[in-house]
């Protein structure tokens, strides 16, 4: 398989990984739904710098080494699934607090965070990407699979261009639409669900990876 091949193989594959259900996704669609559509692109662009990173440690067979230490590779998985139980019950709490509030101040208090969020919008697309043990598997089986360690210095960073640019068009894209004036209207009156489902996906997702870091220690 020649290396235009395998990139095309390589975007193929990736692209629908990132359509499948995940933190990554839930993480867009609650913030872009609840603060609007630049702090939707701001999480957007923090997700794909972390797939980037993810990336990078995959070429050079870095995260291969990580996966490689079960103790190393336990203690990631604690994080992340720590992190993502910090989302989850901030998502879940978050519901509790605004479930009786009125349309008018859920508004204001969105554009207060739209105008001084960037910074915190960007930081938890890129922790919530690179914290999760399981792009870190993803990532490894990708490269390991399709990238050969005889493909050229341009072809590798041709794939980790394909990566990174697919990664933030489709979490942009995902923001952009649901930010739209018709859908965020009707999204807003059912913001507070939204929150509900996305605090229950990041607490099961967290739940799961801090059970199998402990069982692993067990083990």
């Amino acid at each position: 398989m020649n290396e235009a091949s395998i990139l095309i193989t390589l975007a193929g594959v990736h692209f629908l990984a990132l359509m499948s259900p995940g933190p990554d996704v839930a993480l867009v669609v609650q913030n872009a739904t609840r603060y609007g559509r630049q702090t939707g692109v701001y999480i957007a662009l923090g997700l794909s710098f972390g797939i980037l990173l993810h990336s990078i440690l995959s070429i050079t067979g870095i995260s291969y080494l990580v996966h490689q230490q079960p103790v190393l590779f336990a203690l990631l998985q604690l994080c992340g699934g720590s992190y993502l139980l910090y989302l989850g019950f901030g998502a879940l709490k978050a519901t509790i607090t605004h479930w009786n509030l009125s349309v008018e101040r859920s508004s204001s208090s969105q554009k207060a965070l739209l105008l001084s969020n960037k910074r915190q919008a960007f930081s938890r697309g890129f922790m919530t990407n690179i914290l999760n043990p399981k792009a870190l598997v993803f990532f490894v089986s990708l490269m390991s699979t399709l990238v050969p360690a005889s493909m050229s210095v341009t072809g590798k960073g041709i794939a980790l261009l394909i990566l990174w640019s697919l990664s933030l068009a489709w979490f942009a894209c995902l923001a952009w639409m649901l930010s739209t004036e018709r859908l965020q209207a009707k999204l807003n009156q059912a913001s507070r669900y939204i929150d509900l489902l996305c605090g229950v996906i990041f607490s099961l997702i967290g739940l799961t990876i801090v059970w199998q870091s402990l069982t692993s220690f067990i083990h």
